[in-house]
């Protein structure tokens, strides 16, 4: 029986994608389109975690999710971080059935 739900899986995924934003805003120049991605991505994120709230994902997702978020998690150059502010939710959407 899978024992996380989208929303919590997406509430992970959003915690970790606040860490790239926070990383790609070290450079001052990409600073306001660094939260303009992150706003964009954010709110897609949200839409599904809004409309599938409740329901389970399979462990293998989860697990899927998981590996992304330690993966960005060894980011620490902010353009690379800029880089994947677009790519992780898509992984993560991706992961979950949904179209990125």
């Amino acid at each position: 029986m899978p024992s996380e739900t989208i929303s919590a899986a997406i509430d992970r995924a959003l915690d970790a994608h606040a860490g790239l934003a926070e990383l790609g805003e070290t450079i001052e120049d990409e600073w306001s389109y660094v939260n303009d991605l992150g706003d964009a991505w954010r709110a897609r994120l949200e839409a599904v975690a809004a409309s599938r709230a409740g329901e389970p994902i399979a462990d293998e997702v989860s697990q899927a999710i998981d590996r992304a978020i330690e993966e960005i998690g060894r980011i620490a150059d902010a353009n690379r971080a800029i880089d994947w502010l677009s790519t992780f939710p898509q992984v993560v959407l991706i992961a979950l059935g949904e179209r990125p």
